[in-house]
Order: structure tokens, then C-alpha cells, then sequence
């Protein structure tokens, strides 16, 4: 007896559906390959949005629900007016950003997913025809503090949203977090009235959303990448929450793509800074003095004259960038100093500390935007141990990164962390814009090394006015 397809209900749509799928699932796993390296991320990026549109265009006019129908030709024009919205909105904010303002849009886009994952949650719950209960409430609840969380973590990045360091708020976390557990298990153990349900599941979300932002509250100094990182991974985790409520392969596939991704990346991220996910949520960097009775010393200044020649008779120098870099849009004057340099025979390279900046990666992104060749970018583990030999680093803009208090001090709160030795190198210049303290509110007593000079200004200032000074030598 010969079976076919059709016998079973299988369509040839749902034939090349699947196909589909199955493909778009191919190109996100092609297209993260690429992207661990900077010079194929680009392309990365570009295979995946590939099968990511591929899984749309296929979901939206061969997807059938469980009554056999298809998306419809009205729905599917809504559908594709709010991604033509949706992409033209997200390309015009993508080419206005600037790159100081990256974190931000990452932590923008993260609340936007979070958002959408939390919508679909919301509304299929109360749908008689949705039997996957549990994905549903944890879709609702992961996606909405990822999306308040993103939203606090934009804020505090905007400079817009102060921290909390009381001590209650640890412990308010885990009651909020004890009461959406309770009230998760209550609403799938009992048949509950529709009216109820749907009142619980907004009672959810509220509380969902208070716990995103004291969440993320507490949490300041160098540990914002790492929060970043765990929210993107949040976000990708409620989008296969969804897929798993529509029964949705390339939803499913691409939330756990993103998922991982993100939950390896903020694990690495971690370790890089010798402490666990557990410290880095609860015992955040930023609100406390590093050695408060140890004493400072002297701050030693440089000119831009006595700079130039230390620079321009070194043979070797290591530049550690650092959000400051960022603030004052030097990248380009950065990389004209290297491109000098090499020209008068000086070897320069730039020290990338995992948590430089404000999000992951974002030297790398920073330096790549004023075309600095990847081969000049030097992780910490591979830079750290060719210090000694450096005869001058460059500090710009960067502070806890370079901090000896993280390999000195056991009452600062970035002890343990890992840092780039700059104080090991035979001298170094600190740009900065004065002596306040970095992100992590701590002083740092590279500043009154007795090998260190200040140079104090704006950091594209102060490296335009460096490169005019070597070019005269």
C-alpha cells in the first residue's frame, strides 16, 4: 500500500517550507561562523540576515495553522507594511547612530526583541488553541525583563539612569523573582477561569517588568558589558519561547542561535574577568573608594613636545583604548599616530581588553570604523606578557581595564579582574580628560606611577596636536 503525502495532509507548501527552514537554519550557523572574526563579520552578518528573510518570505505565504489556512492576503500586506516600517526605521537609526552611542542601540534593539517575544506571549495565552502553557508564561516573563532590563541598561548608558547599590535590593530581587516562580506554578497547576488567567498573566508582566529594572539597577561600572551580553541572550531565549508557541522551526532555531551565542559570550566574558555570573548580578562593580587608605602619590604631566620624542625614538608602543577613545571620536587621529609611528620604524599595536568600552567587543568595532588593520588588535592574554618589553603605552580613555588595584588591592571591587599590565612597560602616557575616577567609581593608582605622565585634554585634541608634533621632528 503506497502512501503519499497527500494521504497524510503534506502539501508540497509545507515540503518546501520545511526545506526552507532547514536552510535558514544552515545560513545562521554559516553566518555566526563568519562572525567570529572581524574581517568576515560583515559577511556574517549578511548570510544571516539571508536566511533570516528567507524563513519570513517562506512563514508568510506557506505557514499554515492548525485548520489547514494560510496567512491570508490582507494579513500578509499588514505583515509586510510593518516590516518595510520596521526596517526602514531600524536602517535610519542604524546609520545615524554614532558610534559612542553604540551600547545603546544594542541594549535599544535587545528591549525591541524582548518587546515582541513578550507580545506574541501576552496575546496567544489566552487562546483556546495554544497548548504549550509553559513556554507561554516563560516567553512572557523572559522576553519582558529583557525589554524593561535593555530599556534600564540603555538608560544608564545614556548617562539618563543613576545606579542603586543598597543592600535591599539583592534581596528584593530574589522575593519578586520567588513570587513569579509561585505564581507561574499556580497558574498551570489549577484550571483557572479565563477571566483570571487573563488577569494573572498582566499581574505577571508587571512584575516581570519591576523585576528587569531593579535587575539591572544595581549593576554599573564594568560589569555592563557582561549585562548586555546576558540580556541579548534573554532576548533570544524568549524568541524561541515564541517559536515554540507557534511551532515555528526557524523562530525556535534563530532564538537558540542567539541564545547561546549570547549565554557563551557572557560566560567568556566572565571568566576574562576571574568572576562568576552569580557576582557579576548581585556584587556589581562602581560605588566604592579602592584603597581608601592607601596613598596616592604625585601626578607627573608631560608636553605634547617631550611626548613626541619618547614616541618617536621607541621601537615598540601599545595603545590601550578605552571608552574615552570613544566619547571624543578619535579613532581616525589614533590610527594616524600608528600609521606615523610605523613610518618612522616604531612596531605599535593595540591592547583590547574583553571589557573595554561599553559593550562587547566595542573597541574592536570602534577601531575597525577607522580602518586599523585586525592584525593590530591584540587580545589581553597575548598583549600581557610583551609588556615588559614595551617601551611606552599609551593609555586613551581607559581606566579599570589598566588598574593595578584589580592585582593589589583586595578591598577594591575589581580585585581579580584581569587587567592589561600597562604598568609593567617602561613608561607610560595616561590621556585624560582630568582625574576623575572610570565607570567603576574606584580610583586607580596607575595615574601616580612613577613611570606614568599625564596628558591631560581631549583625547582627539590632544593625539592631533601629537601627530602635528611628530610631523616636525
Amino acid at each position: 500500500m503506497n502512501i503519499t503525502l497527500q494521504d497524510l495532509g503534506i502539501t508540497s507548501g509545507d515540503v518546501i517550507l520545511e526545506i526552507s527552514y532547514l536552510v535558514a537554519a544552515v545560513l545562521f550557523v554559516y553566518g555566526l561562523k563568519l562572525m567570529s572574526h572581524p574581517e568576515t563579520a560583515k559577511k556574517g552578518n549578511l548570510w544571516a540576515a539571508a536566511g533570516m528573510g528567507l524563513a519570513m518570505v517562506t512563514t508568510l505565504f506557506l505557514h499554515r495553522d492548525a485548520d489547514g489556512k494560510t496567512i491570508g492576503m490582507t494579513n500578509a500586506l499588514i505583515v509586510v507594511a510593518a516590516i518595510a516600517v520596521g526596517s526602514i526605521a531600524g536602517a535610519v537609526i542604524a546609520r545615524r547612530i554614532k558610534m559612542t552611542a553604540m551600547p545603546q542601540l544594542v541594549s535599544f534593539f535587545n528591549a525591541t526583541g524582548g518587546a515582541a517575544s513578550a507580545l506574541v506571549a501576552l496575546m496567544e495565552y489566552s487562546n483556546p488553541d495554544n497548548s504549550s502553557a509553559l513556554v507561554t508564561l516563560l516567553g512572557l516573563v523572559i522576553g519582558t525583563i529583557a525589554f524593561s532590563g535593555s530599556m534600564i541598561a540603555y538608560g544608564k548608558l545614556d548617562g539618563k539612569v543613576g545606579d542603586i547599590f543598597a543592600g535591599w535590593v539583592k534581596y528584593f530581587n530574589l522575593f519578586l523573582l520567588l513570587v513569579i516562580t509561585v505564581l507561574i506554578v499556580y497558574m498551570l497547576a489549577f484550571d483557572l477561569d479565563p477571566g483570571l488567567q487573563t488577569t494573572l498573566s498582566y499581574v505577571l508582566l508587571v512584575l516581570a517588568l519591576i523585576y528587569g529594572i531593579m535587575f539591572v539597577m544595581p549593576i554599573g561600572g564594568a560589569d555592563m558589558p557582561v549585562v548586555i551580553s546576558l540580556l541579548n541572550s534573554l532576548t533570544g531565549i524568549a524568541a524561541a519561547m515564541a517559536g515554540f508557541i507557534y511551532n515555528n522551526e526557524a523562530m525556535i532555531l534563530g532564538g537558540i542561535f542567539v541564545g547561546s551565542a549570547g549565554a557563551i559570550l557572557t560566560l567568556l566574558m566572565c571568566k576574562a574577568m576571574n568572576r562568576s555570573l552569580l557576582n557579576v548580578i548581585v556584587g556589581s562593580f562602581g560605588g566604592g573608594g579602592a584603597a581608601a587608605g592607601k596613598e596616592q602619590g604625585t601626578v607627573k604631566e608631560i608636553s605634547l613636545s617631550d611626548a613626541s620624542v619618547l614616541l618617536s625614538y621607541s621601537q615598540k608602543v601599545v595603545i590601550v583604548p578605552g571608552y574615552g577613545l570613544a566619547v571624543a571620536q578619535a579613532q581616525y587621529v589614533c590610527n594616524d599616530l600608528v600609521k606615523l609611528l610605523e613610518d618612522k620604524g616604531v612596531e605599535v599595536k593595540f591592547a583590547i581588553h574583553p571589557v573595554a568600552g561599553r559593550m562587547p567587543g566595542h573597541m574592536n568595532v570602534l577601531l575597525a570604523e577607522a580602518d586599523v588593520p585586525y592584525t593590530k588588535l591584540v587580545e589581553m592574554d597575548d598583549i600581557n606578557p610583551d609588556m615588559p618589553n614595551t617601551d611606552v603605552t599609551i593609555v586613551v580613555g581607559a581606566n579599570d581595564v589598566v588598574n593595578p588595584a584589580a592585582l593589589d588591592d583586595p578591598s577594591s571591587p575589581i580585585y581579580g579582574m584581569p587587567i592589561i599590565r600597562a604598568h609593567e612597560s617602561k613608561n607610560i602616557i595616561v590621556m585624560k580628560r582630568g582625574m576623575g575616577k572610570g565607570y567603576a567609581g574606584i580610583e586607580n593608582f596607575l595615574f601616580f606611577d612613577d613611570k606614568t605622565r599625564m596628558l591631560f585634554g581631549n583625547a582627539k585634541d590632544t593625539l592631533q596636536a601629537l601627530v602635528s608634533e611628530i610631523k616636525e621632528l
